[in-house]
């Protein structure tokens, strides 16, 4: 079960995962459920903007597919081992060429995870901000 579960309108396509923070910590699990009201969204796109880091983080962002009716949770995407200031784009959606830790060809899911992974308690100053289209 996912520690927070939000509800993303499609009229909205932009919403934050994670705000700013230095975190030495995988914080709570975040699971969003499209509401698509006659919309179909294919895709989505996470940003993953990395400001600070002290020593040798490591953090690994994974998008996971989940099923409503059994309550499986699947990977669709995860990232590489992200350890220096950087800005990495993590795509998902059935017409994108795939490309490994990177883009997933794969349909957008309608209820989906969020997983942001330490690896140890060195600090990392990230925002995870995300988009469905």
């Amino acid at each position: 079960m996912a520690n927070v579960v939000r509800t993303l309108l499609m009229g909205a396509p932009y919403f934050e995962v994670l705000p700013s923070a230095a975190r030495t910590a995988s914080p709570d699990t975040q699971e969003f459920r499209v509401d698509r009201r006659g919309v179909a969204a294919t895709a989505l796109i996470l940003t993953i903007d990395v400001t600070a880091v002290t020593a040798t983080p490591a953090l690994t962002v994974t998008i996971n597919r989940v099923d409503p009716v059994s309550g499986k949770v699947t990977a669709l995407l995860a990232s590489a081992v992200i350890a220096t200031v950087s800005t990495t784009v993590l795509k998902v959606g059935p017409d994108l060429a795939a490309a490994t830790n990177l883009v997933a060809q794969d349909y957008m899911p309608p209820c989906f995870r969020i997983d942001c992974s330490h690896g140890d308690a060195d600090s990392i100053t990230y925002s995870v901000g995300g988009m469905i289209v």
